[in-house]
């Protein structure tokens, strides 16, 4: 039996509600932001928060100079339109492309991130 219904991710950066406002609008999922917190919450009530820190330093990819720690995978019926939204929004591509179904992306606060097709 499952003492829990949805696991919340909270992700470190620099400015909460800018990193809120670009997950939110690539998901389509409710922004919320405050002082030094932000998150962005599916109707389902999966959510992913983002917590202001002092000092923050991105992760350097594929290196382990600055680990990545964690990524996000995110599923996409197509990976040129969804790659042209995410640049849109902010995102940058990695120079670093290991696959051929799935490409890693950088988002404003440099954390990676993966667009996927199945």
């Amino acid at each position: 039996m499952a003492i829990a219904r949805f696991p919340s991710i909270v992700i470190d950066c620099p400015d909460p509600g800018a990193l809120a406002r670009f997950y939110g609008a690539m998901l389509g999922w409710q922004v919320d932001v405050s002082t030094e917190w932000a998150e962005v919450r599916a109707e389902h009530g999966q959510c992913i928060c983002f917590q202001q820190v002092d000092g923050y330093a991105p992760p350097v990819w594929p290196s382990q100079e600055s680990p990545q720690q964690m990524h996000l995978d995110v599923t996409v019926d197509d990976l040129d339109t969804a790659e042209a939204a995410v640049l849109d929004l902010g995102a940058t591509k990695h120079p670093h492309q290991p696959g051929t179904s799935f490409r890693v992306f950088l988002d404003p606060a440099g954390h990676p991130f993966c667009l996927c097709v199945n």
